[in-house]
């Protein structure tokens, strides 16, 4: 099993930073929200950001090298958790600092799939190793963490029942969807999904699953799809699910899908920070690293 964990965290946060109808939320919080990474609001009981509890199932689920792709501005990642590019010790985790730089020609990052690469360009022994991938602003559970390092398969990601998410209709309706294989192994990833499309997308348990961004690599063969990725028509940036895509087709049945169903706390937008502080009451009242 591997041990190895690249957090992406160097995003634009453009849904976070527009006004919200909530009046739910302190002036401190709409601070946050508006100047910090998502994964650094301060939504915990005692005021410590999200990417705790993340990097507290991390090391649960038994990683140990941590992987954080901040941006160019991303200096407050490195007041949390070690003032070092590489090598700070965080409760037990290695943690590293890879920067997504944005190209001269542009004023936002160039997407998830340029991070990983910007990633493992900066850290080349990525390229030789199988590692997670996930997002800093979702808490995936000790268990989908553990599955992707217990999976044995080259590249793997989890596959949410789109039902089990605690998300309004509206938003769930958003979210891509993955065709699979009568055996869980990806074929396709829809963005965007029409009503009429759905059922044909269903799985062998008549589900829909939907992706999180939390995958397995296997870095010697993604390398070069990551390299080469191509720019999204539509949305101008390079995407991970694209990479994927583009490897298996060249290399089929090598990335399954591994069904879950449980919610994922999602801070996407303000009006996310209530639900995501009150999880977080219910389900972590206390930070405890040593358990």
């Amino acid at each position: 099993m591997h041990d190895s964990l690249v957090i992406l965290a160097g995003g634009a946060s453009s849904r976070m930073k527009k006004e919200s109808v909530s009046d739910n939320l302190t002036a401190e919080e709409i601070a946050q929200a508006n100047e910090r990474s998502k994964g650094l609001i301060g939504v915990g009981p005692n005021g410590r950001p999200l990417l705790d509890y993340l990097l507290l199932n991390a090391k649960k689920a038994g990683y140990h090298a941590i992987y954080v792709i901040i941006g160019e501005q991303g200096g407050l990642f490195k007041e949390f958790y070690g003032n070092h590019n590489s090598n700070n010790d965080f409760h037990g985790l290695n943690i590293s600092f890879a920067t997504q730089y944005i190209p001269e020609n542009r004023v936002k990052p160039f997407g998830t799939a340029d991070a990983l690469f910007q990633a493992v360009e900066q850290f080349p022994e990525l390229q030789n190793k199988t590692y997670t991938v996930c997002n800093s602003d979702n808490l995936y559970s000790v268990a989908a963490l553990l599955a992707l390092r217990k999976n044995e398969n080259p590249h793997a990601f989890i596959s949410y029942d789109r039902d089990a998410m605690d998300f309004s209709l509206e938003r769930i309706s958003r979210f891509a969807i993955a065709k699979l294989t009568d055996d869980n192994f990806l074929v396709d990833i829809l963005e965007k999904p029409t009503a009429d499309i759905l059922d044909s997308y269903k799985d062998a348990q008549g589900k829909l699953r939907v992706s999180m961004n939390a995958f397995k690599f296997d870095g010697p063969v993604l390398y070069p799809y990551l390299k080469n990725c191509p720019v999204h028509p539509e949305r101008d940036e390079k995407e991970l699910p694209t990479v994927l895509l583009n490897a298996i087709k060249d290399h089929p049945k090598t990335a399954l899908g591994i069904p879950f169903s449980e919610h994922v706390p999602d801070l996407t937008a303000k009006e996310d920070i209530a639900d995501v502080k009150a999880y977080l009451k219910k389900h972590y009242p206390v930070l405890d690293w040593n358990s």
